[in-house]
């Protein structure tokens, strides 16, 4: 059966490139619709070919940039990546906005070209599935709403729950537009992540101190929303100066962007949504996209809710509250927060579970990425299945295929039974692919293979084996530095990389510190048989105050050992690390660094793993343990140990 030929339109205005870059794609067996040179002229092509992708340059003949075309392929749901020469920083910048699925740098080479339409190819294909399940869910949450007996005030409320997973908002507004002289809108504040207030016309009144005729006023002067659009930077500094109303939202809720969504009803009068927040760049054209196949739901929520089933009297607030702090074991997999970063991340999780999706988890050590891809999978389709786990820096070179891909009896020396690999176990699961920058070169393209394929071969096997597992990927590097260096895959990275979570450093959440040191002392505390323990505002004042390098491992560690030299009930001194400040080293840290500064990376390592060994008298793992200290896995800092022949016996 012969394979569909992927169409491509070029549109490029330099004709030498644009037919090489032909060439290149019709022998790897693409279709090309044709070259436009303009941003007109590619529009035309585009409604007549109705290409499967856009290879664009970033500068045109003519007023309008490629990036300007680029917004009205989002619209259509075509995918494109740019031809880009050396751009300036800012339109570079504005490039990165438009979400394009990658960049071809001229001049360009036909493998970076192929890759990078691989790459294309795979990423537009994992986002149309996407919005297909957003959609959907969307779709069935409105219908269940709409089936139920709830006041006004009350759908609106799980409606703002239901879209708060593809739509962020710190506060939605919902209301006709401009029908009468009165001002009936009712808001939706987020107050924690699944803490909900409804604010009505009386309540909004009372909090920024303007009568509801002023409110009406206001309403009745501000311009008509006619179709949904993003209001960021300029042009939300600019609707602020024109809607009086919406400067006053934004003064009183800190907000700086918002999303408009009008709804034209039957009676031929408008019914606006809208979703407001407080980070300028929380909306994409990918939320217009979804509120475009969501028009005909939000029609229906109207129509059944609004009509039928308002109530007679306003309420001040209506809430929805979740105890504080989150501690959501049976979702989240027992992961504490109630920082604004927590709670998009927990929305994160939500929003990408249901799908098949791969997931690269980013952020420092001791963040917690682990609870992520558990909390991942525990409430994806596949939570009965297994979750395998591999720290990609722990697995021997030597051993790491038949580790991951399993091998047969004779395959090799010693190979004296069949080895079940472990993509074969987590077959129709999840696998975890913990410390991802560590892998080798080598065993990146094996990988790679097997997300291309999905299937794996055995070492000493004779056929392939189809393999079905969601992957889920975390690393504590900068993968983007990684590539640069050579050091890890382009294609693998942006295989990875299709929806990426950012785990904040606890340096950057503070205000979730006394919420988790509470929580350790406790869980601790039981496990040893000890009543809970708890902390004097001094130490929490100094655990706020830390910077916590290690992060919330680093906390947890603490937590345990102060319970172990605790006098009493309560916890009135903390010894915290010396060497926070990195300014304020002194002593022999200094020298240490002195020492090492004329040695090669090897003889740094072994002398500094050393030099913690002597300091923990020998002690590897456990309390006060080397391992501890390091922040490594005890198993790592063994094979580390061996590698650099450390001789423990002479400490």
């Amino acid at each position: 059966m012969e394979t569909i030929k992927k169409k491509i339109l070029i549109v490029e205005d330099h004709f030498i490139e644009a037919y090489d870059l032909q060439l290149i794609l019709e022998k790897a067996g693409y279709a090309v619709t044709g070259i436009a040179h303009s941003v007109e002229q590619a529009i035309e092509m585009i409604s007549q070919e109705k290409p499967d992708l856009v290879c664009l340059d970033i500068f045109l003949k003519g007023n309008e940039t490629g990036i300007h075309l680029a917004k009205k392929l989002q619209e259509n749901h075509i995918g494109f990546i740019y031809i880009s020469a050396n751009s300036s920083k800012s339109v570079l910048t504005d490039a990165k906005k438009t979400q394009p699925y990658g960049f071809i740098v001229k001049p360009f080479r036909e493998q970076d070209v192929l890759i990078t339409l691989e790459i294309a190819c795979y990423r537009h294909k994992h986002s149309m599935e996407s919005l297909f399940h957003q959609v959907n869910s969307m779709q069935k949450e409105i219908d269940a709403i709409c089936q139920t007996e709830a006041k006004w005030e009350e759908a609106l409320l799980e409606l703002g729950r239901s879209a708060q997973t593809y739509i962020p908002f710190d506060y939605m507004e919902a209301g006709f537009a401009k029908i009468s002289n009165e001002y009936n809108n009712f808001g939706l504040l987020r107050k924690n992540f699944d803490d909900y207030k409804i604010i009505d016309s009386e309540a909004f009144s009372k909090i920024n101190a303007s009568a509801v005729k002023e409110l009406a006023k206001m309403s009745q002067e501000s311009p008509l929303f006619e179709k949904p659009a993003i209001f960021e930077n300029h042009s939300f500094l600019k609707i602020c100066q024109k809607a009086q109303l919406k400067r006053l939202v934004s003064e009183v809720f800190g907000i700086r962007s918002f999303l408009s969504f009008p709804i034209k009803m039957a009676n031929g009068v408008n019914f606006e949504f809208f979703f407001y927040s407080r980070n300028p760049n929380s909306y994409t054209n990918e939320h217009l996209v979804l509120i475009a196949h969501l028009e005909n739901s939000f029609h229906k929520f109207v129509n059944v809710m609004h009509n039928f089933k308002s109530t007679e009297k306003t309420v001040e607030s209506v809430s929805i509250t979740s105890k504080s702090p989150i501690i959501a074991n049976d979702i989240f997999q027992g992961m504490i927060g109630n920082s604004k970063k927590m709670f998009t991340v927990f929305d994160y999780i939500k929003k990408v579970a249901p799908s098949d999706t791969s997931v690269l988890i980013l952020g420092e050590s001791g963040t917690g990425k682990e609870k992520v891809a558990q909390s991942i999978h525990a409430i994806s389709p596949r939570k009965n299945k297994p979750l395998v786990v591999i720290n990609c820096g722990a697995i021997p070179s030597n051993l790491a295929e038949s580790i991951l891909f399993g091998h047969e009896k004779g395959a090799f020396t010693g190979a004296t039974e069949r080895r079940i690999g472990k993509f074969e176990l987590a077959d129709t699961g999840t696998i975890f692919l913990d410390e991802i920058g560590e892998m080798s070169i080598d065993l990146q393209v094996k990988l790679l293979r097997v997300l291309q394929e999905k299937e794996i071969e055995r070492i000493g096997g004779n056929s392939p084996i189809k393999i079905n597992a969601r992957i889920i990927a975390a690393t504590n590097k900068n993968l983007e530095d990684e590539v640069a260096a050579g050091r890890f895959r382009i294609d693998l990275y942006y295989r990875l990389t299709i929806f990426p979570i950012l785990m904040p450093p606890l340096r950057d959440r503070k205000e979730d510190i006394p919420a988790l040191a509470k929580h350790f002392l406790s869980s601790y505390s039981n496990d040893m048989g000890l009543k809970p323990l708890s902390v004097s505002d001094h130490v929490m004042d100094q655990l706020v105050a830390y910077n916590w390098p290690g992060n919330i491992r680093q906390l947890e560690h603490l937590m345990q050992r102060s319970i172990l030299l605790a006098d009493g009930n309560v916890i009135k001194d903390i010894q915290l690390p010396r060497f926070q400040n990195d300014q304020n080293i002194k002593g022999e840290f200094q020298n240490l660094e002195q020492e090492f500064s004329i040695k090669t990376i090897h003889e740094n390592e072994r002398d500094y793993i050393y030099f913690i060994l002597k300091k923990c008298k020998g002690k590897v793992y456990g309390l006060g343990g080397a391992a501890e200290l390091l922040n490594i896995p005890p198993s790592t800092l063994n094979s580390k140990i061996k590698k650099l022949g450390i001789k423990i016996n002479s400490i």
